[in-house]
């Protein structure tokens, strides 16, 4: 079968790959669709360090093809939505509602795919940019066959993590005032989310000009081109001149994290989503912490997949959150070259590949 393969020196699609069957609390899914995320992006440049080789791919949707022994919440011929979070269920951080915290979910990829005599590693417990994954049954999440695949594949991490750090991390109150700097994939998801949830002020900044239409669609009440100001933070806080009760960094820049805990009012709290390098570190003036302020890390939306999924899926069907206006291009497989290079030009709010 067909898919993307990371081999630590460039990534490349193969169409030699086998996938073992579901075990007890597994599921097989035939992927119809997968979005390409700037995450897959930081395993092939070493942004985020992961083993090698390895099958690319981690925000999918598709359809159930065959369960393990005890599963029992999908079965074959089933549409789902795919999560990242292979959580056991039953540590201290699930029993608390937290499974983005399990212990059991990170630093532990498995094996399920071979090429030949070699074993490929499973990226982000997912793998989606394979025709077949195997995944725990508590990744996958039943969804209405009518939501397209290419729109429902978003859903597993872009929206989970933008919207879910909105409503779920930061707990963006009705009235709150916003700042999110960086437009892509990521930032149009927490605009979404500030305007569900009820913000009265919702700020984008964002150095390409070009996002200013998207960044309103989604819910923007005002943008800064940070390419055409001097000085993004006094441009924001002419807007806001007391500063925002939240600002979100979704582009993985500390220069940037920096500027996110400068524009926040007293109270306010900084939410950091973008991914700079794993040894990065991020300066800010220590005094203005002081005034109640916070900064917030937020792992993928501090989501709970099979409740959130299921939301987001229900909101987009009543009209109130937008997944296919995310979908910038779609791509076959093969061209996944073409797709990359357009998400590292910013030419795209997120491509998406497709298995026809």
């Amino acid at each position: 079968m067909r898919g993307v393969i990371f081999d630590g020196e460039q990534p490349r699609v193969v169409d030699d790959l086998e996938v073992r069957d579901p075990g007890p609390g597994e599921v097989l899914v035939a992927i119809r669709a997968a979005g390409l995320c700037h995450s897959d992006l930081s395993v092939i440049d070493g942004t985020i360090p992961f083993p090698v080789p390895v099958v690319l791919g981690h925000e999918g949707a598709g359809v159930v093809e065959a369960v393990g022994a005890g599963v029992g919440h999908v079965a074959p011929g089933d549409h789902v939505a795919l999560s990242t979070l292979a959580s056991c269920g039953a540590c201290a951080e699930c029993d608390r509602g937290r499974p983005t915290m399990c212990r059991k979910a990170i630093g532990m990829p498995g094996k399920p795919f071979r090429r030949g005599a070699t074993e490929l590693f499973q990226f982000a417990s997912n793998s989606a940019f394979a025709e077949r994954t195997v995944v725990k049954a508590v990744q996958a999440v039943k969804i209405a066959e009518d939501i397209p695949p290419a729109s429902a594949a978003l859903i597993g991490c872009g929206v989970l993590t933008g919207v879910g750090a909105v409503l779920n991390r930061a707990k963006v109150a009705h009235g709150d005032s916003v700042v999110v700097i960086g437009a892509g994939g990521i930032g149009l998801n927490v605009l979404q989310g500030a305007r569900i949830a009820g913000a009265s002020v919702i700020v984008a900044v964002d150095a390409n000009p070009a996002k200013e239409a998207v960044a309103r669609r989604f819910g923007a009440t005002h943008f800064v081109d940070a390419s055409a100001v001097p000085d993004a933070v006094k441009a924001v806080k002419e807007i806001l001149p007391t500063g925002a009760d939240h600002a979100f960094e979704c582009v993985g820049s500390t220069r940037l994290i920096r500027q996110a805990v400068e524009l926040l009012d007293r109270h306010g709290q900084a939410v950091l989503l973008g991914v700079p390098p794993a040894t990065a570190e991020a300066s800010f003036l220590v005094s203005s912490m002081y005034l109640d302020k916070s900064i917030l890390g937020c792992r993928y939306g501090s989501s709970r997949p099979q409740r959130d999924i299921a939301l987001y899926a229900r909101l987009y069907r009543e009209g109130r959150l937008l997944l296919d206006e995310l979908v910038t291009e779609t791509y076959p497989v093969e061209d996944f070259a073409k797709a990359a290079e357009d998400a590292r030009q910013g030419r795209v709010a997120r491509g998406v590949l497709t298995f026809t």
